[in-house]
This record gives C-alpha cells, structure tokens and sequence, in this order.
C-alpha cells in the first residue's frame, strides 16, 4: 500500500547576510493518507565557523476530529522527532563524512538490543522469581549463600525486583554504553555464581552458561556499536 501526492518549492529567498530561505507546498489527495495538506520552509544561517539549519512545517489532516486527536498525541510528536534525528544525521554526515546508512544501522541496532535487555531483565525478575518462584531458583539460592528454604525464598523475591528495577533503567537512563559495559563485567560474575550453586545445571538444555554467554556477547556488540549515536536531542526543538 503506497500513498503518493506532490510537492513543490515556492520560491527561495537569499538574505543580504547570506542566509538561505526555501519554502514548500505539498498535499496529496489519498484518503488513506493521514496529512492531506501542508507548508513549510527550510533556512540555512551562515556563522562564523558553522551553519545553522532552521525549519519548519505545518499541515491539515484527514479524519476528523479522530485524525487530529491521533495526529496531536501521536503522529505529529513522532514526525518532529524524526525530522530533529534525521537533522542530527545530516550534521554528522557533513562534519564526520559517516554515511546516513551506518547512523541508522548503529541508532535502530542500539535500540532493539535495548528492549532485549529490558524484556529479559523484567521476565526473569517477574516470572521464575516473583510469579512462580520457581525451585530451581530457590535451590541455587540456599545452596550459593547456605540458608534454608523460607531464607531462600525471601532472598529470590529480593533478587527479581531487583532485576525489574535494572530491566526498567534500560528504558529510563540515557547512557546505554555505560549500561553495557556493566553488563560485560556482570555477566561472568553470573555464570559462576551459577556454577557454584549448581554445577549439574551446566548440562541443562538452555543453561545459565550458554544463556549468560550470548547475553554478554551482546552486551559487547551494544557496547561497540552505542558510541556515537545520532539523536534527536541534539536539535533544538522549540522557538
């Protein structure tokens, strides 16, 4: 399914101080289409050492009052931060030479190895530790640290909220990298707190070896990749 239409510069403008000013039309007559209409224009502002890129674009919607409640809350945010990301793209490629292509393979790779880690961290504190506390867990956790089995249990509900709180710092701290590389030293740690409650584990099908191993391998891969990332908060967004 395609929506297609047209667009069209109206006319450009060249300041007496060097500036640039682009304006735009565009409308597509689709009803599929969520925009049906709108203008905008683009400005470069020459600086000392610098260009400053301006825009800015309005348009009118289809649907109703359905389609601007939905534009409001949901498209219009999203069209803006796409339009500030792509902006911060174009910057890096001009200064750094790095190919649009390889910002959005890092960006998009960052982000799906950031609800990895948000989903497993949150399922394996919720699910075996919380929900069902599972036998297994409440087993390695007496063996590991020498308790009894009401000390375990207490001791398993500890340990999954603690993984719910980390699985949701995946989602609400900034610096990604730094959380990677804490993982990269965790996870070993991890694997041999496994060993030492549970040797015979080892030989399970999905063991907390391998499980653990791919999680920090990933975690080196996010780790390598998190440097640098283009970002919508890198333009201003308000007048």
């Amino acid at each position: 399914m395609n929506i297609a239409g047209w667009g069209e510069s109206k006319g450009i403008f060249n300041g007496d101080d060097g500036s640039r000013t682009s304006s735009l039309h565009f409308r597509t007559d689709q009803a599929i289409s969520l925009i049906k209409e709108g203008k905008g224009y683009w400005k470069y502002e020459p600086e000392q050492h610098s260009i400053t890129f301006l825009t800015q674009y309005h348009y009118d919607v289809n649907f109703g009052a359905v389609g601007r409640i939905f534009d409001f809350f949901v498209f219009r945010p999203l069209m803006g931060w796409a339009t500030a990301l792509s902006f911060d793209v174009l910057k890096r490629w001009l200064e750094k030479g790095e190919a649009p292509s390889a910002q959005y393979t890092r960006f998009f790779s960052q982000w799906m190895i950031t609800f990895l880690f948000f989903f497993v961290w949150v399922y394996q504190g919720l699910i075996p530790k919380l929900v069902t506390m599972h036998p297994q867990e409440l087993s390695m956790a007496g063996n590991l640290l020498s308790v009894p089995m009401n000390q375990a249990s207490t001791i398993v509900f500890l340990l999954g909220g603690i993984e719910i709180v980390f699985g949701l710092t995946w989602l609400l701290y900034k610096n990604k990298r730094r959380l990677m590389g804490f993982q990269i030293i965790l996870f070993p740690l991890l694997t041999l707190s496994a060993l030492l409650a549970d040797p015979g584990s080892f030989s399970h099908p999905f063991n907390p070896f391998t499980f653990n191993a791919a999680l920090f391998t990933l975690s080196i891969i996010g780790f390598l990749v998190s440097k640098d990332i283009p970002s919508a908060k890198s333009c201003k967004r308000k007048k």
